[in-house]
């Protein structure tokens, strides 16, 4: 959601809805093009660069500024703010258009609210690293036909399963007499729900359900607009270009009835478990399978009785293919800041040098050949699954408009939750979920 991991995701549904940012004098300046790696030196109208950022990014950026510094002589604070906080003070800042920051570390949904007050970077854009980068990327990035920004780390769910369970000789067995088939990695919606029907179970003999195949999320939107892309859909929840909510479309409605369709594999409770409560529920061993964001595989803690016996894939395929939601930040700009040039050059040289983050804490990179590079190697075993899935063509940014994050937090997540009370008549809260978007959005 991304890369909105547990503590992000939990501020932003308790924050209040993004607010268009107003727009500002014109007279943002014009760009350099040029590469910062092979100048030596940093562009003359800075010697220091504050940046802010948000969480986990400081740690992602942190061996880049340190190289910079190295290479140029300029310095880079990475100034970290939590997820609402960050928000807030780029939004007061571009309004007042006095920005205390000389580049900002933005969520993709941010995007499109904060474009009025961002510098346009369409000359760091070339076709060279277009091509490096995931389409749906190059898709978000741009704003009224701008470049407002340039991807640092990228993200998205992929499939994590308990190699323990599904190698068990035994499990194989009775999984292929049950349901005719061999018990692998479940790529396809089908064999999801088979393998979370198929472990869940009370496993010391106790009389209660232990082990759940799956978790269902309320508390979150993304996995299920993972699932909306899975189903085919090609805009989901609203078309951008047109204003049309498409929320009530029968993709929308077979996603939502496929997620629900889970429920009786999951423990209870769906309706308030987030992105921490699943995490937590997979580590201490009571699921044997969920669907998550790729930089966990990085962070199953010593003590969990499952740390040896966690594998990877990519993200399931619906009927319209494999499909997650990019959860990608960006490196913008502010149009009334006072070192854009030196601004600029730094976002070119995180570009080029976006390697470098690989082996961080998150270890979350944007580039193909940054994923490239590491996929194959101990420990980046996570990096295949979210190659092929971000290549996916149904894995698309989440729409372009101010009003996304309101949406999320006053429509989206309501849905889902009324969504996995039992008996809930999905078409209908589909029906009142488009009404409530189109006055949110006229």
């Amino acid at each position: 959601m991304a890369l909105r991991d547990n503590h992000r995701a939990a501020a932003a549904h308790g924050r209040r809805g993004l607010a268009a940012v107003a727009a500002l004098a014109a007279g943002a300046l014009a760009l350099s093009g040029c590469g910062a790696g092979g100048s030596g030196a940093a562009p003359a109208d800075a010697d220091s660069l504050t940046v802010v950022v948000e969480g986990g990014g400081k740690a992602e950026l942190q061996p880049i500024a340190d190289l910079y510094l190295e290479e140029t002589g300029t310095e880079v604070t990475l100034l970290e703010l939590p997820y609402a906080g960050l928000y807030d003070r780029i939004s007061s800042e571009l309004k007042a258009g006095t920005p205390s920051f000389d580049i900002a570390a933005l969520d993709a949904i941010w995007l499109t609210a904060f474009a009025p007050g961002l510098a346009p970077l369409d000359d760091l854009y070339t076709d060279e690293v277009k091509s490096d980068l995931f389409e749906g990327l190059v898709t978000e990035a741009q704003v009224d036909g701008t470049y407002v920004g340039v991807p640092v780390w990228t993200n998205s769910e992929i499939l994590f399963y308990r190699t323990d369970l599904f190698e068990d000789p035994q499990n194989k067995a009775d999984f292929a007499a049950k349901y005719g088939y061999d018990l692998v990695p479940p790529t396809t919606w089908e064999q999801y729900r088979d393998a979370a029907e198929f472990f869940t179970r009370d496993t010391d003999g106790d009389g209660e359900i232990d082990l759940y195949g799956t978790d269902v999320k309320g508390a979150v939107e993304t996995e299920w607009l993972a699932t909306v892309s899975q189903a085919g859909e090609e805009h989901m929840v609203i078309d951008a270009e047109s204003g049309e909510v498409t929320i009530d479309s029968a993709a929308h409605k077979e996603a939502l009835d496929y997620y629900v369709s889970l429920l009786p594999f999951a423990p209870a409770g769906a309706a308030q478990l987030d992105w921490a409560g699943s995490q937590n529920l997979f580590y201490q061993g009571n699921l044997a399978m969920m669907r998550f964001w790729g930089h966990a595989y990085r962070q199953t803690p010593e003590d969990s009785p499952v740390k040896d016996d966690i594998g990877v894939a990519p993200m399931i395929a619906g009927p319209g293919g494999i499909a997650g939601v990019p959860g990608a930040w960006y490196l913008s700009v502010p149009a009334s800041g006072s070192k854009n040039e030196a601004a600029t050059d730094f976002i070119q040289f995180a570009y080029e040098n976006n390697d470098l983050s690989a082996d961080t804490s998150l270890g979350l990179v944007a580039r193909k050949s940054a994923f490239e590079s590491k996929a194959g190697e101990a420990g980046f075993e996570n990096y295949a699954a979210l190659l092929e899935t971000l290549e996916s063509a149904q894995t698309l940014p989440r729409p372009a408009t101010a009003e996304w994050q309101e949406i999320t937090d006053s429509v989206l997540i309501p849905l889902i939750q009324k969504a996995v009370e039992p008996d809930a008549d999905t078409a209908a809260l589909l029906s009142e979920a488009k009404t409530q978007i189109e006055q949110i959005t006229q």
